[in-house]
């Protein structure tokens, strides 16, 4: 709550050591802890280093059986999957075209691994009792949303690669595997053919999330308003997100969005205030969102020539609050 992230990788660190190097589940979750810290803290090199020695130290173990047995026993899943998205991290060190290829073979290997092991549990329903049967569903279907949730990473690769016709396709079977689609699943394809231009097909989705009785409220309004913004009509941009905040105030996404749609109606003095209205209220919350910073410097830049005692007012509440691993170039200011 307080991103202190560096703390936090201290006590990881601290943790793995005092602990009993036979007791897999802990140290492996402790390893996660402190990867994941490292991330936020954007300490890449250190990151990529200590999981290459950790998976290293893993791919030692000489008995073939006994390493799969500890990956498929022990390793937090999101570990897996981190260790995957270190293929992308290595930035300039591998040429881009190679790492994101590496990067996407990683997640689909891991999606392979979901559905290979929701079969092997499928397989094992069978003659258990009642009781057992529930308990082998719900891990069933643990693995099952495991492999959608990779897909949509894979499905957000290909978007920045702009790939979208390979996005759909990854997901769109996801929609036909379930006899009730999630209404998020179908918004985030919605959105994946709002970016590539096919507004039409893109409404059709957005139109059966509307019509199901069962999809949020805000989920509704906000596809409406990125269907809205697509179209040019920032004015209903505008109304859908208010409808957003009159229920849940503290949705920053819709506060940022709302910015945009005042400042694309001209409307710019109300869109600063609009964020600044944000960042009073719950200031722990919106200075670790680097996109939030980024538009309001941006709509200080645009408002007056007294910007810059703007963005250093707002570099002071900044550092009240952000706590490690925030980007400090979101705030548009010189490096001197």
């Amino acid at each position: 709550m307080t991103n202190s992230w560096r703390a936090l990788a201290q006590m990881a660190r601290d943790r793995i050591v005092a602990t009993d190097p036979e007791d897999l589940p802990l140290v492996l979750s402790l390893w996660y802890l402190r990867l994941s810290s490292l991330a936020r803290l954007r300490l890449t090199n250190q990151t990529l280093g200590e999981m290459n020695n950790l998976f290293s130290v893993i791919g030692s173990i000489q008995n073939p059986l006994a390493r799969e047995y500890l990956f498929d026993k022990y390793m937090p899943f999101e570990l897996e999957v981190m260790r995957a998205r270190s293929i992308y991290w290595a930035g300039d060190q591998v040429p881009a075209t190679e790492r994101n290829m590496g990067y996407l073979d990683a997640l689909y290997a891991l999606v392979h691994k979901c559905k290979r092991r929701a079969r092997e549990v499928s397989k094992r329903r069978e003659g258990r009792k009642t009781e057992e049967v529930m308990s082998v569903n719900d891990e069933k279907e643990m693995w099952v949303e495991r492999g959608a949730r990779v897909c949509l990473i894979i499905a957000s690769q290909l978007v920045e690669m702009k790939d979208y016709a390979a996005a759909t396709k990854l997901l769109l079977p996801l929609l036909k595997s379930s006899s009730q689609p999630s209404p998020e699943l179908r918004s985030a394809i919605a959105k994946i053919y709002l970016q590539s231009g096919q507004v039409s097909i893109a409404s059709q989705h957005f139109a059966i999330v509307e019509a199901d009785p069962d999809a949020n409220e805000n989920l509704k309004d906000m596809n409406a308003s990125l269907l809205a913004a697509a179209e040019g009509d920032w004015a209903k941009v505008a109304e859908a997100l208010q409808h957003i905040l009159a229920r849940d105030p503290e949705n920053f996404a819709a506060v940022n969005n709302l910015s945009v749609a005042l400042l694309s109606q001209g409307r710019l003095k109300e869109g600063i205030e609009v964020l600044e209205a944000a960042l009073q209220v719950s200031p722990s919350s919106v200075v670790v969102a680097e996109p939030f910073l980024f538009n309001l410097s941006t709509l200080y830049e645009l408002r007056s020539a007294t910007a810059a005692d703007k963005k250093r007012n707002l570099l002071i509440e900044v550092a009240k609050w952000s706590g490690d691993g925030l980007k400090t170039a979101c705030l548009k200011m010189p490096s001197n």
